[in-house]
């Protein structure tokens, strides 16, 4: 392989010491990110005998115009590096879990002597237990919700034992989800029978209580309380849905991850079941492609350590189907997470055995069925595709398609979304939000004008830009243009689109996404016409679908603006608070509302804040300016 001068430089420079590799393309963005125990023979690697190299491993060194790295002082350190910056950048030939996210446990705070129940994604050795982590926030919520009318135990972080006669009660204690033992209406026995009650239920004991709801469902269907029965019947399937698989297996009592994969023809799905006291709690599935089974050692080493990279909680033990690459280094790197030794295993025989072997069914099925329901979604799209194209009188299938949304509440905050659908399927990647800048009031024309403009005079800079580098137009962000556009609204909104293409010449079909009274799709306007679209049809399917999405993406951004604007608002107020502690405060606790629930002693915990700081702002929120 002929390099050139910039890598063959680079490759000389290499230390002979571990760290972190970044390899760059032409446009400087990062595409991949590695760790090594020995730098220079590792990077180097790359670059000899390309053609035995993997397909992806080839496409991507084909596309390295750059590298540096980051020397470290052990392997460790190079491994939480990689980590680190794998989550930051994601970048394209690292495998990436697409939902990076913590999971949500319950927590009993045991260690107190009022104990508290609620929902939280992080885990602390503090004494307090800990059930989870279940996939579901959702059915997490609502079964705390569940016990509490169950047994109505506190909430609140108050000092009970200094807030004892000082206080009166709240108003959880009137509807019924509050003993008030803040004013000792129960006592601190009473209260903690309740929470071993709970714990009873969370380890595994659901059949009473469900039969208890169940009675009741039954009870309000027979005197034609339908609402009430769907409500209970909902709780029931919630709390299901936390205990499905807890009677599945009865193993060893402790804490453990199972994990197993199933790989055909380049689709990979990886399993984890996560085991709690010997139970079968919840599982998580995640799907990736173009996986070369030769690399399947290294693939599930990547997975191992961006998936601990990011949940709050490492069991004592993490048993895996196969031996992976680096086991004893990653197996380090979790006890380290933990605070107590992990057991990184692969079973040979008996009972975790048969469990890895139903893990790896479960995946392969999850993947058959994957690709069952990916080859359907396929063949509708395609049909879609093709009757959009005869209803329109295209020329060709519309492979892109692009859609615009405006979104604002009396002319404030005016904002407007771009989803991208390609072959009839979302790409989320390619998704753009847009705040309207040069328009002031409720005016969706001017600003459909303003955003189209945008985009398109952005995709002719960037592909100028682009082609002076030297480098392929169509590697730009913003240049893939669509075949056809779809925005939201009628006439006035495709001709006020149509006008802004034709000044900067570009021709592009453009159709409006028109709805009924009850805000439903109803069809499309096309050159000056309403085309009438069969309800049942899949091109009908596909217009909803790109209507509802593009919707939905501008009136999220129109939330997220707003909340923001009266969280900042909310916490600029407060005497003390300042640019810097409203955003170690948001920081700390996630949201202005946690800020209001903590106590002083929480508060005074976040960087910069003070004792007096802590009380100004505990204060404020109680109404004691």
């Amino acid at each position: 392989m002929e390099l050139s001068p910039q890598i063959e430089e680079r490759l000389k420079s290499l230390p002979a010491q571990p760290g972190v590799y970044i390899m760059r393309d032409e446009r400087g963005d990062i595409i991949y990110i590695g760790k090594a125990k020995v730098l220079k023979n590792r990077v180097r690697q790359y670059f000899h005998n390309t053609k035995n190299q993997m397909p992806k491993v080839r496409s991507m060194v084909n596309h390295i115009a750059d590298l540096e790295y980051i020397i470290t002082d052990n392997e460790m350190e190079a491994l939480i590096l990689e980590c680190n910056l794998i989550k930051k950048y994601r970048p394209k030939y690292n495998i990436s879990l697409k939902d990076d996210k913590s999971y949500p446990y319950i927590k009993i705070t045991m260690n107190e002597d009022y104990p508290r129940v609620f929902v939280t994604r992080k885990v602390s050795h503090d004494g307090a237990r800990y059930f989870g982590p279940y996939s579901s926030a959702y059915a997490t919520r609502e079964t705390v919700n569940i016990l509490r009318r169950m047994h109505p135990v506190r909430t609140c972080n108050i000092n009970i034992e200094e807030r004892m006669g000082k206080v009166r009660e709240c108003l959880y204690y009137y509807i019924g989800e509050c003993k008030a033992p803040c004013t000792g209406r129960i006592s601190k026995e009473e209260h903690r029978k309740m929470c071993e009650e709970i714990c009873e239920f969370l380890d595994g004991h659901q059949d009473r209580l469900i039969a208890i709801l169940q009675e009741k469902m039954e009870n309000h269907v027979k005197n034609l309380e339908f609402e009430k029965a769907v409500e209970l019947r909902d709780q029931i399937e919630s709390i299901k849905k936390i205990s499905y698989g807890q009677k599945v297996l009865k193993t060893q009592e402790k804490d453990m991850d199972v994990i197993g994969y199933y790989l055909s023809e380049g689709d990979l799905c990886i399993q984890v079941f996560f085991v709690r006291e010997g139970k079968l709690v919840d599982r998580e599935h995640f799907f990736f492609s173009r996986i070369d089974e030769e690399n399947i050692k290294e693939t599930m080493a990547q997975f191992v350590e961006q998936f601990y990279s990011n949940i709050s909680h490492v069991p004592a033990e993490v048993v895996i189907q196969d031996e992976i690459d680096e086991k004893e280094l990653i197996q380090d790197w979790l006890s380290g997470k933990r605070g107590s030794k992990v057991k990184l295993t692969v079973p040979k025989r008996a009972e975790k055995k048969d469990f890895v072997n139903m893990v790896t069914k479960n995946a392969r099925d999850m993947l058959e069925n994957y690709r069952d329901r990916l080859k359907n979604e396929m063949q509708s799209s395609c049909e879609a595709l093709k009757e959009l194209m005869e209803y329109l009188d295209l020329s060709d299938k519309p492979y892109r398609i692009e859609a615009y949304d405006i979104s604002n509440i009396q002319g404030t905050n005016s904002v407007a979304s771009m989803i991208v659908f390609e072959n009839g399927q979302p790409k989320n990647s390619d998704y753009r939000r847009f705040k309207i800048k040069t328009v002031s009031g409720p005016n969706d024309y001017s600003s459909m004008r303003e955003v189209i403009e945008r985009r398109f005079v952005h995709s002719i800079e960037e592909a100028e830009k682009l082609k002076s580098e030297g480098i392929d137009p169509e590697e730009g962000k913003f240049t893939s243009l669509p075949d056809l556009i779809m925005v939201d609204g009628g006439r006035g909104h495709v001709n006020a689109c149509e006008q802004v293409l034709n000044a900067v010449g570009f021709d592009i079909p453009v159709c409006g996404m028109v709805k009924d009274d009850r805000h439903k799709t109803r069809g499309l306007i096309y050159n000056n016409r309403e085309i009438h679209i069969p309800i049942n049809s899949n091109a009908f399917r596909l217009i909803t679908a790109i209507q509802n999405e593009a919707h939905r993406f501008a009136i999220n951004y129109h939330r997220d603006l707003r909340q923001k604007q009266a969280v900042k608002s909310l916490l600029d107020e407060i005497p003390g608070v300042g640019k810097t502690r409203r955003k170690e405060l948001l920081k700390y606790f996630g949201s202005a509302e946690a800020v209001g629930k903590a106590s002083i002693e929480e508060l005074k915990k976040v960087p910069s804040m003070n004792a007096k700081a802590a009380e100004q702002v505990y204060n404020y929120f109680r109404g004691m300016k």
